[in-house]
């Protein structure tokens, strides 16, 4: 399997200190948004339905929209969305700044930031847990103190990635730079290593890490980062990816952006339950490039949907990275006015 798209998986879910999560909430499960002040707003004329330019990432932060993308293709949704993919988060704060986009995905520390830089933005769904793995190319390590006195390839330093991994270590009575040897690589370099068996630990995101055990059948996802960080006792959700839209866009335009969370929520329902056509509709959507990676990929990719004021859990992730550099949330821990409420 060609290693190109892993990496372009891995440049959009680390590119600027990327990594989003959410919390252990189906969209099934997640409460109605809380009542806000009403918006004036700017609706469509009656029997017609408002234009949404819609941006998704590739990878897990766009995967659960796969089914809204196709609805949308055959006319069947509320809103009329016009929908591009893209696989640098970059791309999209630059179209959500300049006005070309009205919703979009991103890792959670990017929406941070942006906010904390412009004020032009809200949150309105936490979209992905933690899709951070560690791989083994054995069975001997089943929790994190197993790492203890084990080399680690992985790719994202000075990043959340980085941030997360430390941070764990710590919360688990480990000195990241005494008990346990991190070897920084590119993408290509820890892929390599693992489907090679030249490695025998690494730490990847999904759908990288997904490919990789379909290279070598060796290689196991050992542990779920995300797990550990709930088995760790730490408050709050590890939550990589969300969904953001222009703050004024959903002043004019409340009633679309309820429709828009109706929707999405249903979509992220259906593709998370793994229903038959969920992989091919991800791959139809430009999210995976390949129908048998993204069926693997969906279960370990911690698809969410939560919306209102259940997203303030991500505020414990926002001090870790926070605690770790400042700057990769943009500087300061969001305020209130980050989040929708609801209209």
């Amino acid at each position: 399997m060609k290693k190109n798209w892993i990496a372009l998986a891995l440049t959009a879910a680390l590119s600027l200190g990327l990594l989003a999560g959410c919390g252990h909430k189906s969209a099934a499960e997640t409460p109605a948004p809380s009542a806000a002040p009403e918006a004036t707003a700017t609706p469509a004329p009656a029997g017609e339905k408002e234009t949404v330019r819609l941006a998704m990432l590739n990878g897990p932060t766009g995967m659960g929209a796969a089914k809204l993308i196709a609805d949308s293709k055959e006319g069947t949704t509320l809103n009329d969305y016009t929908v591009e993919v893209d696989a640098q988060p970059t791309d999209v704060t630059a179209k959500l700044t300049s006005g070309e986009l009205d919703i979009a995905a991103l890792p959670t520390n990017v929406a941070a930031a942006l906010y904390n830089k412009t004020g032009s933005v809200k949150l309105l769904a936490l979209n992905t847990l933690g899709v951070l793995y560690i791989l083994e190319n054995g069975e001997t390590v089943q929790s994190l103190s197993d790492l203890k006195g084990q080399t680690i390839y992985a790719t994202g330093q000075g990043a959340n990635p980085e941030y997360v991994l430390r941070y764990l270590l710590q919360q688990n009575g480990m000195d990241p730079d005494q008990d346990v040897t991190i070897e920084w690589k590119t993408a290509d370099e820890v892929q390599a290593l693992m489907a090679s068996s030249e490695a025998k630990l690494a730490m990847l995101p999904i759908p990288a890490a997904t490919a990789v055990t379909m290279q070598n059948s060796d290689v196991r996802l050992a542990l779920d980062l995300n797990q550990v960080w709930e088995d760790s006792g730490i408050e709050g959700t590890f939550t990589m990816g969300c969904v953001v839209a222009r703050a004024d866009f959903v002043e004019e335009h409340p009633q679309a952006v309820e429709d828009f969370l109706t929707e999405y929520a249903a979509s992220i329902e259906a593709i998370s339950a793994g229903r038959d056509d969920a992989a091919q509709m991800v791959v139809d959507a430009g999210i995976v490039p390949k129908a048998p990676i993204a069926k693997a990929a969906i279960p370990q990719a911690n698809l969410v949907c939560i919306t209102g004021s259940d997203m303030l859990s991500i505020n414990s992730y926002y001090e870790v990275l926070y605690n770790a550099d400042p700057a990769s949330i943009g500087g300061s821990i969001p305020d209130d006015g980050f989040f929708y409420t609801g209209k």
